[in-house]
């Protein structure tokens, strides 16, 4: 049966949530993945173009209840895993650093190994402790100025010391792969850039708070950047909020139902190893998969997630990452809080990864509700009037 996103859930599965609430950041864990002793099963071969209904029971039940979705994420998260990016590898032995004015040092030790990366550290005007936002690269993420205005600190997160962009097809190099050696030797490249934000947090959750809020973490980037800022932001729930950017195929956009001239799935896989081997399996037919693009974005329900898409570039494929938020939007209505979850396209400038001014109100919203704990308006959807069904 073809499960519509569109359609009204059960009466007992919707919460009431409140409008512009300020205490959405206590859906942010203290673990990086809670549920992680839930019983899961093999994931089921896809076989439609509609899209997989993320609310569905390994026993092929619909979930009733929310609190079924603390087991029913974690058969999510392994499916993806499984076929889409390839394992976050165990948690590591040790992990110790520091939180200084500039910079965050983190040491990361494992069977033996031990690897070392840094961040650089950009704090707004005041006192702490400040919320911050980890920038996937340094850049195009939110706007730096936006971020100083609210008071938010910007990390420049160096991606490509954990997992590098090689240039050379499927090869993979960086810290990760070395701390881990052959346990992740399928993992892509975007759960690589994941797993380093979470040794961020690590860090910042083990420093004596006089300058980051460990509570109060965002993650951003744009591009391919994009791609890994939903990866961290689903696959570590103590991040507060999550900020993809015109982030493309393997990112916010479904792989079924990609619009005409928007990267395919061969592409997304074969231009870097951005995505787990295993899913060069299902790249001549995205249909076979389990899973879709919109179950990485119900990953991060509860918390924070704001999608900001460019329509004007074909090849980042914006009406799937529509496609998608809204195919999400059901597990965050079932969770209590379907304003948590926002979609912006409607823009005016055509540029790749440039800020737009008719961003600066859905992310100002979503800073202030899930990195400064106040009442704010719902980040909402808006998308370009020439776009059919929108």
């Amino acid at each position: 049966m073809r499960w519509n996103p569109w359609r009204t859930l059960l009466p007992g599965l919707l919460l009431l949530a409140s409008h512009g609430s300020a205490a959405a950041g206590a859906f942010v864990s203290a673990a990086e993945n809670d549920g992680g002793g839930c019983p899961v099963v093999a994931p089921a071969a896809g076989h439609s173009a509609g899209l997989p209904d993320p609310l569905l029971l390994p026993d092929g039940m619909r979930a009733t209840d929310p609190a079924q979705w603390r087991c029913l994420r974690q058969q999510t998260l392994r499916a993806l895993q499984a076929q889409v990016y390839g394992t976050k590898g165990p948690a590591p032995a040790a992990v110790t650093g520091t939180v200084g004015t500039d910079r965050i040092e983190v040491e990361v030790r494992h069977a033996g190994r031990s690897e070392r990366f840094s961040a650089r550290l950009h704090l707004p005007e005041g006192a702490g402790p400040f919320p911050a936002m980890l920038v996937m690269a340094g850049v195009a993420g939110v706007s730096p100025e936006l971020l100083a205005a609210e008071g938010v600190a910007w990390i420049e997160f160096p991606g490509t010391v954990l997992g590098a962009e090689t240039g050379e097809g499927r090869r993979k190099e960086g810290a990760f792969y070395r701390l881990y050696g052959e346990q992740v030797a399928g993992t892509g490249t975007l759960m690589a850039w994941a797993w380093g934000v979470s040794r961020i947090i690590d860090v910042i959750a083990a420093s004596d708070g006089r300058l980051l809020r460990a509570d109060a973490v965002g993650v951003s980037g744009c591009s391919r950047h994009g791609k890994g800022a939903l990866a961290a932001g689903a696959f570590d729930q103590r991040v507060a909020l999550t900020v993809p950017i015109e982030s493309g195929a393997g990112g916010v956009p479904t792989w079924r139902g990609a619009p005409e001239g928007a990267q395919p799935a061969s592409s997304a896989f074969g231009e870097q190893p951005w995505l787990g081997d295993a899913f060069g399996r299902y790249i001549d037919d995205p249909r076979r998969l389990a899973v879709d693009q919109h179950q990485v974005l119900a990953l991060v329900a509860p918390r924070g997630l704001l999608v900001l898409d460019n329509p004007h570039v074909a090849w980042l494929g914006a009406p799937a990452g529509h496609a998608s938020a809204r195919a999400a939007v059901p597990v965050y209505a079932a969770l209590g809080v379907p304003g948590n979850l926002g979609y912006h396209a409607d823009v005016a400038d055509p540029r790749h990864c440039a800020w737009r001014p008719e961003w600066d109100a859905p992310a100002r919203a979503a800073i202030r509700r899930h990195l400064l704990r106040q009442p704010a308006d719902d980040p909402g959807f808006s998308v370009p009037a020439n776009w059919p069904g929108h």
